[in-house]
Formats: structure tokens, sequence, C-alpha cells
């Protein structure tokens, strides 16, 4: 089962890597990584997509709650956030076909980015079956590269991950 992860952190050298090293260390695999500094410089925020079941998820957020830079930490499910990743993509357009790709990118709200004599890139923004849907329409057309950002997300509604910041149990504690 696919797991949203935020994680506040501080916004200071080598926090990602240490991130990064506790799902591996635990051998926890990431589907998806985006990290972004936050309206205050003083933070980042990691957005993290894993698997697994609901212990091993707990497990993930215990361990990151050990972390001394991690600020605060909030699961995030598809009913009560707002998921988004931004896709480019590559793909061939002849004359005979170009005005046919184009339909396509007003149908998914997808952007023209690029546009050469044999190519146009394209920018979609959307989940991942948004993503995926496009690019299955796409591909009789000839896609020549792809490249997808990891996933964002923010819960909806006035609640926000500052909320989080004091339940940590683990919050401040020096730990090791």
């Amino acid at each position: 089962m696919k797991h949203v992860l935020s994680v506040l952190v501080q916004n200071q050298p080598g926090v990602l890597v240490r991130v990064a090293s506790m799902f591996s260390r635990r051998e926890f695999n990431i589907d998806s990584l985006s990290v972004g500094v936050t309206q205050s410089p003083d933070f980042s925020r990691i957005t993290v997509v894993v698997h697994g079941d609901e212990a091993i998820v707990n497990q993930m957020i215990k361990q990151l709650e050990k972390l001394l830079e991690v600020v605060a930490v909030q699961r995030l499910d598809a009913s009560s956030a707002v998921y988004r990743g931004m896709t480019l993509i590559k793909v061939q357009a002849s004359d005979s076909n170009r005005l046919d790709v184009l339909k396509l990118t007003e149908l998914f709200r997808a952007h023209v980015i690029d546009v050469q004599s044999t190519t146009l890139i394209f920018e979609i923004t959307g989940d991942d079956e948004k993503v995926s849907a496009f690019m299955r329409l796409l591909s009789p057309y000839g896609i020549l590269e792809v490249i997808r950002t990891g996933l964002i997300s923010l819960e909806r509604g006035e609640h926000t991950i500052y909320e989080h910041c004091e339940e940590s149990e683990y919050y401040g504690k020096n730990l090791l």
C-alpha cells in the first residue's frame, strides 16, 4: 500500500542525507522523494512516498521522529490531502499528427513547453493516474523521453504540518 509522509525539517546542510540514510539503513524503499524550502527559510519540507503495511509505515515515522533535525512528521492520505507531481514528456510530432497530439494536451490541461520541427515537450501536473493516462494516449505517437518529479502534497483545509511539531515524543531529545 502506498503512503505519503510529509516531513518538516530544519533547513540546514546534510539533513536530506540523514533522512535518506535512515531509510536505507533500515532497508525501507523510497518510491518518490521531493524536498523544498517552506515559507520560512528555517524549514524545508520533504515529501516521501513509500510502500508498506501499517506496521512498517509506523516504524518509519518513529525512526524519522528520532532524527534531531526532524521537526514534524505527518502521514497524508488521499481523502484529506492534495497530491501533485510534475512530468515533462518529449513526443515525436510530425506535421500529420501534431494537431492530434495538441488536442490531447488540451484535454489533460498539459502545457506545451517546447516546439521543434519533429518534437513537442509537454509539462503536465497532477496525480499519478492522470499522468499515466496522458502517457498511454501519447504512446502511439512515440514518447522519446519522460522525467517525473517526486510527489508533493498538502493536507486539505485549515490544518497544517506545524500542528504536529509538539506531538512527537522524540522531538528535541538526543536518543543516540
